[in-house]
């Protein structure tokens, strides 16, 4: 049977919005579980992680750093066919104060990793989407600003580049979702639904393509 990794954040986790402490959403409701359902003769992998960054490091929660993580993953999972990544949505943080051309690169550094096992054709690289404009409140999560916010929409085009490019499959994930109102930053139940139609048809031609 084919394994299709899909390494990602909280978003990918299921992380229910406005949880605390968090929640996840169930077997059948969240996107991963969802796409699994649609594959007969193929095993997702769900390897979401609340507050996974691309390469930098959170000082206060250790092992969030997806570049250190990837690799071994990609080992105790082996062998792994075809590698959903979407990533971003924690490096946006007023902590690392970076911009979307940064958070570019450590992308490229993740498809690196990816790519020393699989083929860019067997890759799909997803853009999060964008944060809400208020999900900087402190009812919310103040751990982002509003240029955060802005930072957020502009790595669908950074992706987009880096995809073509490297002839990496893509998809917007925020020409699909939007960001719940409760917290800004995850998607809810009906996103979740969305979201899985979305990837599986992304993914059903390159997958048929992996034998």
């Amino acid at each position: 049977m084919r394994q299709i990794l899909a390494f990602g954040d909280s978003n990918t986790w299921g992380l229910i919005p406005g949880t605390s402490p968090y929640e996840r959403y169930p077997w059948g409701v969240r996107w991963t579980s969802l796409l699994q359902e649609k594959l007969a003769d193929a095993r997702i992998i769900e390897e979401g992680l609340c507050g996974r960054t691309t390469v930098f490091e959170d000082e206060l929660r250790p092992g969030r750093k997806g570049i250190n993580t990837l690799p071994v993953l990609l080992e105790s999972h082996y062998p792994v066919d075809f590698a959903i990544i979407m990533l971003g949505t924690n490096d946006c943080k007023r902590y690392y104060n970076v911009s979307a051309r940064t958070i570019g690169k450590g992308i490229e550094r993740c498809l690196d990793v990816l790519e020393q096992h699989l083929s860019p054709e067997n890759i799909l690289l997803i853009s999060p989407m964008a944060l809400g404009d208020e999900v900087f409140l402190e009812e919310k999560d103040p751990e982002f600003s509003r240029e955060s916010v802005s930072v957020s929409k502009n790595l669908k085009e950074v992706y987009r580049s880096i995809a073509k490019r490297r002839g990496i499959n893509f998809l917007a994930a925020s020409d699909i979702v939007k960001a719940s109102t409760i917290d800004d930053e995850h998607m809810d139940a009906a996103g979740h639904r969305a979201f899985a139609d979305a990837v599986y048809a992304a993914i059903r031609t390159g997958l048929a393509a992996v034998s």
